[in-house]
């Protein structure tokens, strides 16, 4: 008798949250008129308590928030948006707990107050102090004069290379093939506070420079990972550093650049780490440098993406105004050379049944690192989905722009079916598209590849699945595309790697193909799993010749034969670690930066928690072959 009126007891309140969540989506679809428009009841809203990445506490400010923040029908007026987002996490977090928003507060859990902190303030709670390198006990005992970084064994940057192949020579990686299986961890480096290790580290004279979620950057020796400096940005950094030369900065001679969650640029003396110039390169509230700057000839190349897209469908929200770009910057300066959008200027369309302004285009992000081609004097790289109707076609593209003045040269649209946003399910909204993605971003740097006998591809991968390659001297014309991956959700996020015979990439489905880049044939496909096992392997892949490593969401690093993709030596991140600077640190899911490898060592970031679902980290590994 218990257990039934348990069983009724449960059924009763499911009955009733199911209930109450459809009358609350009702209101929000309820017209009212601009005058009448005021802060929502959010009591009614039930606290989200799904597992929460990094950058999703920004839907929660969409669906909780801009019903006053943002929106100009609001009464009374609220904080600006970009007001916020200047505030610190403690403060945000400070005013939902028992400041200015505690009435809004008290319907949100605590988990969610701390993702909309961190999130809109850009940096983890608490990190400032113990952030700071100078409060660490491995010091390096001198800070000697950097060499020239393009003379020794490096790794910066993204890709290694201007043309993004994230292929290391035999020479500046230090390492071959049969040491791989010899590797062993070295030393370990913990981001006090951090919970997401997004930034790839990069390798230039003997040091290693990385970002962090902590709103510190840092650089280490690359060889016993003392600390030389820290920076604090006091915003999150997730892009790989690029370092160079730079003048008209005194006795400084190199210089680390890079952006960061809130689309600003920098440039850090590369020895000390004195700021040496800022520049924000986009206004938008949720501009973000997501990728890394590509540095060539003494410009910058800047992408420039978006968080918009989270859940822009909500009603209270002023969908959408954001638009990708690529900027030139001079790298001296940091002063703006020319700046290329992905679509036109938004322009205002209809008000929603809530009174609430839509706008169009937007969408096109440039998530991946700028590629440079010398030969065509251009500059290439991958665009993101459209959010509102109709899909121009510069979305779902590789786009090139000429590097001096960044005019556009040619486009090649990779999905012309493709307008996406979140927020748009259950309940669609006048700002929701008729058909809903799939999303199918290229999301990577194209892979920029010369062939046995002087043809050259531009290699790139979809959300979707496709593998395609296009002729850069003959205008984005396409040599081939291809599916590899068998399953519709399985696709390509953060790329792949060549020589110069085969690319490599991983699949987030699990696994890891080995295609022709002349004529797009595959060659093999590892599971890299057991038949039981699941994983995504949506990390960036890295090589050397004869060897592929890919990271997996399992937390495994693993490291392929580039021959037929048998595992040569694998070793678990997903756990604790002892670090050289007494930080408590664990390892988690690796689904976006990838290895990188210089003199003869093999560098890691792990634990990537950007979206529900994965197990986030902290902590940078290092592995040499003992």
């Amino acid at each position: 008798m218990k257990r039934y009126t348990f069983v009724l007891a449960l059924a009763a309140a499911l009955l009733s949250f199911f209930t109450l969540r459809l009358a609350t989506l009702r209101t929000v679809q309820a017209q009212t008129s601009p005058a009448q428009a005021a802060a929502p009841d959010i009591s009614k809203l039930p606290p989200i308590r799904k597992p929460m990445g990094t950058e999703e506490g920004f839907a929660l400010f969409q669906t909780r928030c801009m019903a006053c923040h943002g929106n100009p029908n609001a009464k009374p007026k609220a904080t600006e948006l970009n007001d916020i987002r200047a505030m610190t996490p403690e403060k945000i977090y400070g005013s939902l707990v028992d400041g200015k928003m505690k009435a809004q507060g008290q319907f949100l859990s605590d988990d969610e107050k701390r993702h909309i902190a961190e999130f809109m303030g850009s940096r983890t709670l608490g990190s400032s102090m113990p952030g700071n390198g100078k409060n660490m006990p491995n010091q390096c005992p001198a800070n000697p004069p950097m060499s020239d970084p393009a003379a020794g064994p490096g790794w910066n940057g993204w890709g290694a290379d201007i043309a993004n192949t994230r292929f290391q020579t035999a020479k500046a990686a230090g390492l071959t093939a049969d040491q791989v299986p010899q590797l062993k961890l070295k030393w370990a480096f913990g981001y006090p506070t951090g919970v997401s290790a997004n930034g790839q580290p990069t390798i230039a004279s003997g040091r290693v420079f990385v970002g962090t979620d902590i709103g510190y950057v840092y650089s280490l020796d690359a060889n016993t990972g003392c600390i030389y400096w820290s920076y604090e940005t006091g915003i999150a950094t997730r892009n790989a550093m690029t370092v160079g030369p730079i003048k008209q900065h005194g006795d400084t001679k190199y210089a680390v650049f890079f952006g960061d969650a809130q689309a600003n640029v920098y440039a850090l003396d590369a020895q000390t780490g004195a700021l040496l110039w800022k520049h924000k390169v986009d206004n938008f509230f949720v501009a973000r440098n997501t990728a890394s700057p590509t540095l060539y000839d003494g410009r910058l190349y800047v992408p420039v993406s978006s968080s918009e897209e989270y859940d822009s469908g909500d009603a209270d929200y002023q969908c959408c105004t954001s638009r990708g770009s690529v900027l030139a910057l001079d790298a001296n300066s940091g002063e703006q050379i020319w700046k290329t959008y992905v679509l036109p200027e938004p322009k205002p369309t209809i008000k929603n049944s809530k009174g609430t302004q839509l706008w169009a285009p937007a969408g096109g992000s440039v998530w991946n690192s700028p590629t440079v081609d010398p030969v065509r004097h251009a500059v290439y790289f991958g665009t993101g989905d459209a959010e509102t109707e109709p899909q121009p076609k510069t979305t779902d593209a590789v786009m090139a722009l000429d590097m001096d003045t960044g005019k556009t040269l040619w486009v090649y649209q990779a999905n012309g079916d493709d307008i996406f946003m979140g927020g748009c399910k259950p309940v669609k909204t006048e700002a929701c598209p008729d058909v809903q993605g799939p999303d199918a971003d290229i999301g990577n740097s194209p892979i920029l590849r010369a062939l046995p006998g002087g043809r050259r591809v531009l290699v790139a991968g979809t959300k979707g699945g496709d593998l395609l390659a296009v002729d850069p001297d003959k205008n984005g014309a396409l040599l081939w595309r291809m599916n590899y991956s068998g399953n519709p959700r399985s696709g390509v996020l953060f790329g792949g790697t060549a020589d110069d015979h085969n690319a490599y990439y991983g699949f987030t489905g699990g696994g890891v193909a080995a295609v022709d880049l002349l004529t797009g044939t595959k060659q093999w496909f590892a599971p890299v799993v057991a038949p039981d096992a699941k994983a995504a392997h949506s990390a960036a892949a890295t090589m050397i010749p004869g060897v592929v490593f890919q990271g997996g969401s399992d937390g495994k690093l693993t490291a392929l034969s580039a021959a037929d993709g048998h595992t040569i030596w694998q070793f678990d991140t997903n756990r604790d670690f002892e670090t050289v600077n007494k930080v408590a640190a664990h390892g988690g899911s690796m689904r976006a930066p990838g290895a990188v490898i210089a003199g003869g060592m093999v560098f890691v970031g792990s634990g990537y928690s950007v979206s529900g679902g994965d197990k986030g980290g902290n902590v940078l590994l290092a592995f040499s072959p003992q």
